[in-house]
């Protein structure tokens, strides 16, 4: 009889309307790569923890912000926890998995990140700017995020004492985005364009680049998974940490060539098969 094939429920919401991304064509893509050794069922991320029990692990991809379904994430992840069912990216992120405390205790950590507090009375911890940015501490894809000038800038604070963190607003040069599996860098791509985040082209980094995104996928201690450590090139030429991504990175596998893609999806193959024997869902 032939090996039983482990069971994935793939979590995604392929109609969530992310701003000049398409999640559903992404996910379409990877799950008919994944189906070639793996038995594959999608679902919507409110439907997860209902679920979850009839598969030998569950991968949350592009499920989108989980301030929109926030009960639903938290009823998934406290189930999860207490059957043991493995879930890929592991839920022991200290990125975006867990809200935006990592950018605090980076900056704390002296760490190139941008410089960010949560409450009004540090806001002179902050290099002077003429305009800050106020985000949500779980906000994600921007939902939440404001600019304001900096007469303002502990105002929304002061209204959501612990909600909110505030960092100077940085005038880049560029965004650029590093991807990893299981802390092997994969490919990079950037946007030239600071106004077009998502009009991304290929980027080849340098070893400096990279020795700054492997600190921050070290620092995650995360031994299984898919990372994205998005940065900015500062005006100094230095770059800076803008979000560590560890929960559900959206991979913009359509800006990839053939071979660069093809290979993400081995190294993602991989990964899940290594995972499921490490967590003992399966065997060999």
């Amino acid at each position: 009889m032939p090996a039983t094939r482990p069971r994935i429920l793939y979590v995604t919401d392929l109609a969530y309307p992310a701003r000049g991304r398409r999640y559903c064509d992404e996910d379409v893509f990877l799950t008919s790569r994944l189906r070639e050794e793996f038995d594959l069922a999608l679902c919507h991320p409110r439907d997860a923890a209902a679920l979850m029990n009839g598969f030998d692990a569950v991968v949350v991809r592009n499920s989108g912000p989980v301030l929109g379904y926030l009960d639903a994430y938290e009823e998934f992840r406290a189930r999860a926890l207490a059957t043991g069912t493995p879930v890929y990216n592991p839920l022991t992120g200290r990125g975006d998995m867990a809200g935006k405390q990592y950018l605090l205790d980076l900056t704390h950590a002296g760490l190139p990140v941008i410089p960010t507090v949560g409450r009004p009375e540090d806001l002179h911890r902050l290099p002077r700017a003429e305009r800050y940015v106020v985000k949500p501490r779980l906000g994600a894809d921007s939902h939440g995020l404001r600019i304001v000038p900096a007469a303002e800038a502990s105002a929304p604070a002061d209204g959501d004492v612990g909600d909110v963190l505030v960092q100077p607003y940085v005038d880049f040069a560029y965004e650029v985005s590093f991807y990893f599996v299981d802390r092997d860098f994969q490919y990079a791509l950037h946007a030239p364009d600071p106004a077009a985040r998502w009009r991304l082209e290929p980027y080849r980094p340098t070893s400096a680049d990279l020795d700054f995104a492997r600190r921050f996928v070290a620092w995650n201690t995360l031994d299984h998974g898919i990372q994205r450590v998005d940065a900015c090139r500062a005006p100094g030429g230095e770059l800076l940490l803008v979000e560590l991504e560890d929960l559900n990175p959206y991979l913009s596998l359509d800006a990839l060539d053939d071979a660069t893609r093809d290979a993400f999806v081995a190294a993602t193959t991989a990964s899940l098969h290594s995972f499921l024997r490490a967590s003992g869902a399966v065997r060999g």
